[in-house]
């Protein structure tokens, strides 16, 4: 259990209850004895233990564990290996995509969208510490994705465009405006 501490550990010190619990409940048992004794009962004296006989202890046992575990979670335990401290800047990035049917042109492999997406995706997992947001647009605009620091839902998101999703055209002036409004704040 390297890499774990616990935020309270004075708390551990309850532990010392569950041995006392087994202590009372075997003390307990011992002196237990029957209401009303059978003269005749003895002939069962050596009929032997089975399953059912240990699994009256069973209910106990799970009693003593919940309490046991009850106080390690009142110590707070915490995990120390994956503890960073890291102080990072960076900047707000919206990147503007074209989805118009002119996207679709074969010049580049196996299309410009395509090759777009997939540069878009080099760049955004390049710049780590850096807040971006998707903006698309064709006949009109919208943002598919507002400024976030979650990469890999930008990056979904991003593979997820496709052309015809909105009315064709190409309202750039649209697009730079809905991506410059996202930023500004």
């Amino acid at each position: 259990m390297s890499g774990i501490t616990f935020a309270e550990p004075l708390f551990l010190w309850l532990l010392v209850i569950v041995p006392g619990m087994v202590v009372f409940y075997v003390l307990k048992q011992h002196k237990s004895s029957a209401a009303l004794s059978m003269p005749d009962l003895k002939q069962f004296a050596n009929a032997g233990t089975t399953f059912r006989h240990y699994l009256r202890y069973v209910l106990f046992a799970l009693r003593a564990a919940a309490v046991a575990f009850l106080i390690i979670a009142l110590a707070r335990p915490q995990s120390t290996e994956s503890y960073q401290d890291v102080s990072t800047e960076g900047i707000d990035i919206i990147l503007a995509l074209d989805i118009s049917g002119s996207m679709l042109a074969r010049d580049f492999r196996p299309n410009r969208l395509e090759a777009s997406k997939n540069v878009a995706t080099e760049f955004i997992s390049g710049r780590p510490y850096d807040r971006m947001g998707l903006v698309v647009f064709s006949g009109e605009s919208f943002t598919q994705c507002p400024i976030t620091t979650d990469h890999a839902v930008l990056i979904n998101l991003l593979h997820e465009v496709q052309s015809g999703m909105i009315e064709d055209g190409t309202a750039l002036g649209m697009g730079l405006a809905t991506a410059i409004n996202r930023i500004k704040d």
